[in-house]
């Protein structure tokens, strides 16, 4: 196995040079699915699952141990904070294997993460921010029924007079009413009429039901959207005058396709658009011709009709959105903060620190999208850490356009020792997509921190 995520690697720094105006899918240094998007104060927070490197090869062989967060401002750029649960914190279930799709819900300033440990049930973390720590106030699973094996994929919706709702399963829907600590519930665990079908039922199910549920209220109307018709997965819905039902089914999202085995919605407003989450399987089949179960988030713009219908898309496009980006070059930013990235990976600083690039070979490099210079800037400052060392090449609106500036990385003494280097640039004013080229010797060049251009 070691041998075959080397070469997949390898084979995945060649493709992506194919890649470098692509926004789909959003994330590139790590295989992540069920994405659970959350607005909170003018920011994305993307939740999603992980699929481990070392998945091995075989439909339905998933390995995932963490829940991993995200977050943007523009939608193009994503700045990666790491594992912001796994499943060490559910003591009472599995620890091996099983940390399915999330969903993160924002209640009177408080934060709960309700994930399904797979064969376990479902369970809920508390936090006072969205960034966590998370803590489970039970000590116990929140959903005790007896089909814990179908007890995955919770979503949650809050009508308007503060009563939340809980649904989750496969191959049916569930739901219960939650408390006002939302970490408990009132009531018995209802079914869906009409939803799914029982494992010894051959009525087929007319809402094309599988898994994967996302539920959410918008003008008056409630909404159920859901991974249909399995294998492969495409993306329907359902609406309803009430969070209790009668739900109507309404169609398909996204059809089927045959690149991608799963899927699994994640709808908001955000900035008056409104977004759809799924993932595909892109850059597992651009590592590999063999499937893994190793998936990649993906996201477009999605649309109405008058009457509060969704209007089809079709298969996630490469190109993705085209956003403008809104970032400040004379902040510091995160090195994490990516629109797209070839060959790189992320990591966790074990000495204390933040996330930070690693992985960084020659002739990777990293897109930021929308970069705006107001001004000319006088240099550029790079926090990073070698035992190598090698070049930081900054270009203009793609890998071979007009040099920046170019930043010499020497020793620094450590993979994990940081010290911040510089350099002139040329000059530049407007809004530009940058792009980090590395250039050097055989082998992880340096570990890449922070950028900034001073005034």
């Amino acid at each position: 196995m070691k041998n075959l995520i080397t070469k997949s690697w390898f084979v995945l720094h060649f493709f992506c040079s194919i890649s470098a105006f692509a926004q789909n899918p959003i994330i590139q240094t790590k295989f992540t699915a069920d994405p659970a998007p959350l607005v909170y104060k003018d920011t994305v927070f993307l939740y999603t699952t992980r699929d481990e490197d070392n998945a091995g090869p075989g439909m339905g062989k998933f390995l995932m141990k963490d829940w991993l967060l995200y977050t943007s401002v523009d939608m193009v750029n994503w700045t990666d904070h790491g594992v912001v649960a796994t499943l060490k914190d559910f003591k009472w279930g599995r620890q091996d294997n099983g940390a399915w799709a999330p969903q993160c819900v924002e209640q009177d300033g408080k934060f709960y993460l309700y994930c399904p440990v797979q064969g376990s049930g479902i369970g809920v973390l508390v936090a006072d921010s969205p960034y966590g720590p998370f803590k489970d106030p039970l000590g116990k699973r929140l959903i005790e029924t007896d089909h814990i094996w179908n007890d995955i994929d919770p979503t949650v919706i809050k009508d308007d007079n503060g009563q939340a709702y809980l649904y989750w399963g496969n191959p049916n829907l569930w739901y219960v009413k939650l408390n006002k600590d939302m970490v408990s519930y009132s009531g018995e665990v209802m079914k869906v009429p009409g939803v799914g079908k029982e494992k010894d039922q051959k009525t087929p199910d007319v809402f094309h039901y599988q898994e994967g549920p996302w539920g959410y209220k918008r003008n008056g109307l409630y909404y159920m959207a859901y991974a249909s018709t399995c294998c492969p997965e495409g993306m329907a819905y359902a609406m309803s005058k009430s969070p209790e039902g009668p739900w109507e089914y309404k169609g398909y999202i996204m059809k089927p396709n045959k690149k991608s085995s799963g899927n699994h919605p994640g709808i908001i407003d955000y900035k008056g658009k409104t977004y759809v989450f799924g993932f595909n399987y892109r850059l597992n089949f651009m590592a590999t011709e063999t499937h893994h179960e190793r998936r990649s988030i993906c996201v477009a713009e999605m649309s109405y009709n008058p009457d509060g219908t969704i209007q089809e898309l079709p298969w996630w496009s490469e190109e993705g959105l085209q956003e403008p980006g809104n970032i400040n070059p004379y902040a510091i930013n995160q090195a994490e903060t990516i629109a797209w990235a070839q060959g790189l990976k992320t990591a966790k600083d074990s000495m204390g620190g933040g996330i930070y690039v690693t992985r960084v070979n020659s002739g990777d490099y990293i897109k930021v999208k929308g970069v705006n210079f107001a001004k000319n800037p006088k240099s550029f400052q790079a926090n990073v850490a070698s035992s190598l060392g090698g070049t930081i090449e900054i270009h203009l609106d793609s890998p071979e356009g007009s040099l920046l500036a170019s930043c010499v990385v020497k020793n620094t003494g450590g993979a994990l020792n940081w010290k911040t280097v510089s350099s002139k640039v040329n000059k530049v004013n407007g809004n530009h997509d940058l792009y980090f080229v590395f250039k050097g010797g055989q082998g992880d060049l340096f570990n890449f921190n922070w950028w900034k251009f001073g005034k």
